[in-house]
This record gives C-alpha cells, sequence and structure tokens, in this order.
C-alpha cells in the first residue's frame, strides 16, 4: 500500500487558501488543480509499503509523534518546484514553528520500520496546490498572490495515510497520533 505521514490544516484555514487561490483557478493553461480534500503538508513519503511493515511503522511513527510539541504555524508565500519560472508543482509554503524535525522523525520512523522507498529529498514544508505535466511559468500567478498571510493555527496530530492514486486520488488516513506526551 502506498504510505505518507502528513499535517492536515483546519477547515478554516484551507478556506483561506481556497478564496486566495479562487479567481486563478483553471486560468492559467496546463496546471490542473487537485481537489482541496487531498490538501495536506507531507512529513515524509514512504512509497510502496508491505502489508508486514504496517504494525512497526504505526509504532515508530507514534514515538515519534509523541517526541515532538505541536507547532504553531500559518501559510505563507506561494512558490514552485522547480522554479516559478519552471513550475511543474505550485505550492503554498509553511511559516512558523519550524517542523524538519518532526519530518526527520517520520522518515526516520519509515526508514526503521523497512520503508524502503521513504523520500529523503531535503524537506521544504509546502501544501501542493496544482501540478503540470509539463514546465509552465507562473511567475504571474505567484506574484499576483505576493502578500497573502494565513491565520495562525496549531499542527497537533500526525497522520499516517493511504493513497489511492488513479484517475481520482483518494486519501484515507489509517491513524493519528497527537504531538507531544
Amino acid at each position: 500500500m502506498r504510505l505518507f505521514a502528513a499535517l492536515l490544516p483546519p477547515e478554516p484555514v484551507l478556506d483561506e487558501i481556497s478564496h486566495a487561490i479562487a479567481p486563478h483557478v483553471g486560468q492559467v493553461p496546463g496546471l490542473r488543480w487537485p481537489d482541496r480534500a487531498t490538501w495536506h503538508i507531507t512529513l515524509a513519503f514512504y512509497g510502496d509499503v508491505p502489508d508486514h511493515v504496517l504494525p512497526d511503522l504505526e509504532v515508530r511513527l507514534a514515538r515519534a509523534a509523541g517526541r515532538h510539541d505541536p507547532l504553531d504555524v500559518s501559510f505563507a508565500g506561494f512558490g514552485a518546484f522547480a522554479s516559478v519560472r519552471r513550475a511543474r508543482v505550485f505550492w503554498i509554503g509553511v511559516a512558523g514553528d519550524p517542523m524538519n524535525r518532526l519530518a526527520d522523525s517520520a522518515r526516520a520512523a519509515g526508514r526503521r520500520a523497512g520503508a524502503v522507498q521513504t523520500d529523503e529529498k531535503r524537506f521544504h514544508p509546502h501544501l501542493t496546490l496544482g501540478r503540470a505535466k509539463s514546465e509552465t511559468d507562473l511567475r504571474p500567478l505567484v506574484e499576483s498572490l505576493a502578500g497573502f498571510q494565513g491565520s495562525p493555527w496549531r499542527a497537533e496530530e500526525v497522520r499516517l495515510v493511504r493513497s489511492y492514486p488513479g484517475a481520482q486520488v483518494r486519501y484515507e488516513t489509517l491513524r493519528a497520533w497527537t504531538l507531544g506526551r
């Protein structure tokens, strides 16, 4: 099964983002806008995980969540991977308490449990808002959204999420753990 660890922002915060990007949805050629139900902040991507790895991954992820305090964050700053000029992924960034240590712990939990496809790219906290099949210049879009500052919110739980890829991507939370002791 295809798994990742994530933070899910509260609905009112997602409403703010939806409102900010609404005038642009469908207006940028080549940019696909994923369903809001799939919005999340990925802490660790585990890839295809064998069923027998799941129990140990759950134990290790629970431990990792317990070692980190809740995070006070907000959304600010739009950008793109690989760059705004040659974008494949359009995102909004995360400001506030750094979540790099939490992401490192979530990735380590996957590695130690045997999730051998765990992604080891440098962590850049963000929420993906759009994807393009070919490189797209998103400078006008990013510039038009400059100055957006989302409301502060507290990330209080880590979720282990199963991904069902396909024409209509779907996510299912398998387990969730409260941050902190």
